[in-house]
Parts: structure tokens; C-alpha cells; sequence
């Protein structure tokens, strides 16, 4: 960051903490693509911020622990720390594979500090007298890792997992006192109308909470379930999966020892900037159960919370069984990362469900990228080497610089508007091209014809810079290129 532009931060009060965190998907199976849109989106926000001059912690990395991943294992026949060892790196390769910002965070909840610092928080809830312990018997979907009720099920079958078997869980284990804070958190929905987007899915949880809670277990028997972190003070029991998992989010800045990183980025009071995302799928977990152990805890609460869809394929559910899983990283490998974060980011709605085809994302990438982007680059920067004498000066882009309605869509994590309000842009420049002719211009009036390169090449940049969030690697070949002086190598290679 240049001189200028911090000085300009510092006169303006910028420069603010920002701390983003995707949820921490479980190691059972490779990446598909729903993490991949997840975590695309978080890069979105994280780099849309670091332009901004904001300060941004951006966490991401794995859930390690539970019945599911211990189970998955055994059925491998691998040592359990060894099995998720390769799952977690597997899951790491898509900082460099999606180009994430380059100073990600990536935590895994079988870390050294993150286990001491799930007891700490459990020792806190204790201390409120939030946990106690308990006979109990429920039905239990090991997929979801959470207890089901009948009006959950349907033919007796969880709907999100309906291809494994509801079992029942009958022992002892330690609870949280989640119905001690029905209205602790309808409080906390009443002050933070913001708290979760979109609008419908705070609503479902205002709902949900509204109707009574029950407690829920935070605890398994080492005896049947030993891969979890131990609870304080009773070797014969280890904490639930979510109970430890959601503690990533502050672990994860190195809580509860360095409290200058933690009050930096959650706060001593919320954060005026801060967002967690998750599927809707993940709603209760987040904005309910979450939030409730972090008042049992006396910490703050979240700041606000995202909440997307799923993508299905064909109409239908991804599934190993229906054979239709879409790996991410195939098509980074075929079509680069940029092609697929721009797809993922302008054709899959923000917070609904959408469908995903490889019939529509070739369609997509042919027409946006390889006739669309990357040939209106080609054509500007030949014109450019072969009449302009030096590259042309571009205008320095401040923080407050971008276009008000390209920031606003992306502070309400429109993706969807801001990429529209991109490809507009680079469809008027197009036009232009077409309806001016600067490349006959240049030949009967030269001075005249460099001129309008000259604004071309200008316009070419600041698209280059509003692709920055979306499109990293393209945004800096487009303005190597400028700087150069030079038509870019082949940005996207047609497809058929």
C-alpha cells in the first residue's frame, strides 16, 4: 500500500478491523463445490474490505472431530489423526487452488490451542452453571451430528440425510442449559435487526427460538465415541462435535490468551465489522446455539451472520450416490479459478438455492470470458502497442474510489449485482469500441484515434481494478498489461 494511499486512511478514520469466517467443513469427503462457493464468497468480502483499507483477519480450516469422521476412519482402516491429516491437507490446497487472499487463517479444531481453548470456554459455561449432566435418550442423524426430532423427520428419515439411518442414542452425557436463553437471545434478535441476512432466514430463527428451546448435549462417552477433546475434569466423556467446533471462531485469534488480537477483531463490545457465513442448513447452529454459549460465556456476540443456499446439480441434491458431486477443483484445473469464482459469484444467487450444469458454466465462460472479457482485453491492448508510444498513466484508485452502487451490493453481499454492474461496464466498452472505430480513427486522424485508445486503455483498468474481489489473477494480468504496454497472453482459451 502506497504512502498516499495510507495517509489518506488515516485522515479518513479507515483502516478498521475486519474479521470474516466461513464454517469449518468436516473431513469426510474431498471438497465439493457448496464449501467452494462458501469460501469464494468469504474471498469476495475479505478482498472488497483489504481494498477498502480495512484490517482483515479471514479464518477458514476444518472440523476434525465426531462420530462421523471417528466412524469413516475405522471404515478406512486408518489411524484416525492420520486419516483427517490428509482431509485437512486436502482442504488447505484450496487457498492456493481458489487464490483465497493471501493471508487466510486456517484452523483445524484438532490444534494444540484450539483444544485448550474449547475446555477454557466449557470451564466458563460451567462456571455460569450452564452445563450439567444427564440420562437421556433421543434419535440422532450421525450425519448432521444433531439430535432429531419426529416433526424433523420425514418417513423417519432425516430430509437432509435421507440415505443414512436414524439411530438412538441412550447414555449419560453433559448438557448446556440452551432453554435457559429463549429470551437472552429474542433480546439479542431485538437490538441486532441486522444480526442475520437475509431477512427470511432471520425470520426462521426468530421462529425457532420463539417456540422454546430445549437443552441440548454437548458431551459423548469416551467409551463409544473417544475422537473429541476431553472434558474438564472427566476423563470418561469428550465434548460434542459442535460444542467444539463453534469455538473455532475465536480460537482461531488466538483466544483466550491474546486478548489484544480478540478484542481487535470481536471486541470488547461486537465489532462494528464482522461476518461469519453459513449454509442454511447451519442456521440453528450459528444464530442460536452459537450465540447462546458465547452469552453463557460472558463474550460478545457474533456480529452479523450470512446465510446462503445450496447448489444443486440438475435440479437434484449433489449426493455420492446419485453420482452428480461436483469437484471444484476439476474445474479450476480444465477452465483456471478465476473462471469458476466469477461463475460462482454473478450465476449463483447470494442466499437461495441454485442449480449448477456444465452445460451453463461452458456457456457461461465462452460467452463471458473467452468472446467477452478476454477478447475486449486482446483488442484494447493491441490497439494500445501499436499506436500508443509509452503505456498510459492510469489515475491512482483510493479506497473511497469504487463506484457507490458496486460497494453497496457488495456490503449486502449481493454478489450477483456487483459482478451485473462489472459485465455492464465491460459491455459498454465493447460498444464502444464497436460504434467508434478507434482502430479506423487512429488511421485518419492519429492524435484523435490515441486518444480514444488512450480513454479505453483508462476504462480497461478500472474494470480490472472492480474485478480485483472477484477475479485476482485476471484483474493483475489486465493491468500488467497495461503497465506494459502490451496485448496479454490468451486470458481464456475458448472451450467447445
Amino acid at each position: 500500500m502506497t504512502s498516499k494511499v495510507v495517509r489518506f486512511l488515516e485522515r479518513n478514520n479507515m483502516g478498521k478491523a475486519f474479521y470474516l469466517t466461513t464454517t469449518l467443513p468436516y473431513v469426510n469427503s474431498d471438497p465439493h463445490i457448496g464449501f467452494a462457493l462458501e469460501i469464494v464468497q468469504a474471498d469476495i468480502i475479505a478482498r472488497h474490505h483489504a481494498l477498502q483499507g480495512d484490517d482483515v483477519f479471514f479464518n477458514t480450516g476444518t472440523d476434525e472431530h465426531g462420530l462421523k469422521i471417528y466412524r469413516k476412519a475405522k471404515e478406512e482402516g486408518k489411524d484416525t489423526q492420520t486419516y483427517v491429516d490428509e482431509y485437512a491437507d486436502r482442504f488447505r490446497l484450496l487457498k492456493e487452488k481458489l487464490d483465497l487472499y493471501p493471508d487466510v487463517h486456517f484452523i483445524r479444531t484438532t490444534d494444540a490451542h484450539h483444544k485448550s481453548a474449547a475446555q477454557e470456554f466449557w470451564k466458563r459455561c460451567a462456571a455460569a452453571g450452564d452445563i450439567y449432566k444427564k440420562s437421556y435418550k433421543i434419535k440422532y442423524c450421525v450425519g448432521c451430528e444433531l439430535e432429531k426430532t419426529d416433526s424433523e423427520l420425514v418417513n423417519g428419515k432425516c430430509p437432509i440425510h435421507p440415505n443414512m439411518t436414524i439411530e438412538l442414542i441412550d447414555e449419560e452425557n453433559y448438557f448446556f442449559r440452551f432453554s435457559k436463553y429463549q429470551i437472552p437471545l429474542l433480546d439479542l434478535y431485538a437490538r441486532r435487526p441486522d444480526l442475520v441476512v437475509p431477512d427470511f432466514r432471520f425470520n426462521e430463527i426468530r421462529a425457532f427460538v420463539a417456540e422454546g428451546l430445549e437443552d441440548f448435549s454437548i458431551s459423548r462417552l469416551k467409551a463409544k465415541m473417544p475422537w473429541g477433546i476431553p472434558v474438564p475434569g472427566d476423563e470418561n466423556q469428550v465434548m460434542y462435535v459442535w460444542f467444539d467446533a463453534l469455538i473455532n471462531y475465536i480460537s482461531t485469534l488466538g483466544w483466550p490468551e491474546d486478548t489484544a488480537n480478540f478484542e481487535r477483531f470481536w471486541g470488547i463490545i461486537p465489532s462494528p465489522k464482522g461476518l461469519q457465513l453459513a449454509g442454511k442448513d447451519q442456521i440453528r447452529q450459528q444464530a442460536a446455539m452459537w450465540q447462546a454459549m458465547l452469552i453463557s460465556a460472558n463474550l460478545p456476540s457474533t456480529r452479523q451472520i450470512a446465510i446462503h443456499g445450496f447448489i444443486t446439480v440438475n435440479g437434484q441434491k449433489m449426493s455420492k450416490s446419485l453420482g452428480n458431486v461436483i469437484n471444484p477443483m476439476d474445474l479450476v484445473d480444465e477452465y483456471g479459478a478465476d473462471a469458476l469464482r466469477i461463475f460462482l459469484a454473478r450465476h449463483i444467487h447470494p442466499f437461495e438455492d441454485s442449480d449448477f450444469t456444465m452445460e451453463k458454466f461452458k456457456e457461461s465462460y465462452n460467452a463471458d470470458l473467452a468472446n467477452g472479457l478476454g477478447n475486449l482485453a486482446a483488442r484494447i491492448m493491441t490497439l494500445a502497442e501499436a499506436n500508443l508510444p509509452a503505456p498510459v498513466k492510469i489515475p491512482e484508485v483510493t479506497p473511497l474510489g469504487f463506484p457507490v452502487e458496486f460497494t453497496a451490493a457488495l456490503d449486502k453481499y449481493d454478489y450477483n449485482a456487483a459482478a451485473d454492474y462489472i459485465w455492464t461496464r465491460i459491455k459498454k466498452l465493447d460498444g464502444r469500441l464497436t460504434a467508434e472505430k478507434p482502430f479506423a480513427v487512429v488511421k485518419t486522424d492519429l492524435e484523435a484515434g490515441k486518444r480514444m485508445i488512450s480513454e479505453c486503455v483508462v476504462e480497461l483498468c478500472k474494470i480490472a481494478e472492480l474485478l480485483q474481489p472477484f477475479m485476482p489473477v485476471t484483474s493483475d494480468a489486465i493491468k500488467a498489461a497495461v503497465l506494459a504496454n502490451k496485448k496479454p497472453a490468451n486470458l481464456f482459451p475458448r472451450k467447445e
